[in-house]
This record gives structure tokens, C-alpha cells and sequence, in this order.
């Protein structure tokens, strides 16, 4: 690995929440997982609509 790639992931901390959107055109996918990689909030569709996103914030 290369000294910008150990940068980024020393970055992620026992604080961290790593979120993983798979962007599709109407329907999104979101899952939530911690700092070690385990799964917080199983995979989850987020419409393409502001009713969507803000579901998704309050996730």
C-alpha cells in the first residue's frame, strides 16, 4: 500500500461511521458498517426524492 492509502485508513477511528451508497438512477442502496468492517444496519433502499434522503438521514 502507499503512504496515501495508510493515510486514509488510519483515518477511520472506533468513531467512524462508514457508509456505502450504491448509486443507481431511482433507487439507491445504503448499508452501515463500523470501523472494523461489521455490518451496523443491513442494506436498505433509499428513493431518488427528497422524502428519501431524509429517511436516510434519520437513519
Amino acid at each position: 500500500m502507499d503512504f496515501k492509502q495508510n493515510q486514509k485508513i488510519n483515518q477511520v477511528t472506533e468513531q467512524t461511521l462508514v457508509v456505502g451508497i450504491d448509486i443507481a438512477k431511482r433507487t439507491h442502496y445504503a448499508c452501515f458498517v463500523d470501523d472494523r468492517g461489521r455490518v451496523l444496519h443491513n442494506s436498505f433502499s433509499v428513493s431518488q426524492a427528497r422524502n428519501g434522503f431524509e429517511l436516510f438521514y434519520q437513519r
